[in-house]
């Protein structure tokens, strides 16, 4: 099978990219192993611990990140001067992944035969 890669770069709750994405990683992961996720720009605001999405009238979808260690979704990076600059560098993440530079990103994206952007 061929490594897939899903690329999340957009905020949480502003929009459905994030949770279509994760529903689409899920989805996946039902028929393939070889799955890489990465987080950049704005997406790393994806993973952050102890949002509140209800207070401004959306569903809590970040929890689920957590069961991509079910579905055996182990190769997950974040990038590093994505968190810098948004002054989040120190924030908790709801799951555990590699937080990486924007080169390892580079590389490891160009080792994915497919990859999509949410």
């Amino acid at each position: 099978m061929k490594k897939l890669g899903f690329v999340f770069s957009s905020a949480p709750h502003g929009s459905a990219g994030g949770r279509e994405g994760l529903d689409a990683v899920l989805a996946t992961s039902n028929y393939s192993e070889d799955i890489t996720l990465f987080f950049v720009g704005d997406g790393v605001m994806q993973l952050l611990a102890n949002q509140r999405p209800d207070k401004i009238g959306c569903r809590d979808y970040i929890s689920t990140f957590k069961m991509l260690s079910l579905c055996d979704v182990e190769e997950i990076y974040v990038c590093s001067s994505s968190l810098k600059e948004r002054g989040l560098h120190q924030s908790p993440l709801v799951i555990d992944a590699e937080i990486v530079s924007s080169t390892t990103i580079s590389e490891r994206l160009t080792q994915c035969s497919k990859v999509l952007q949410f």
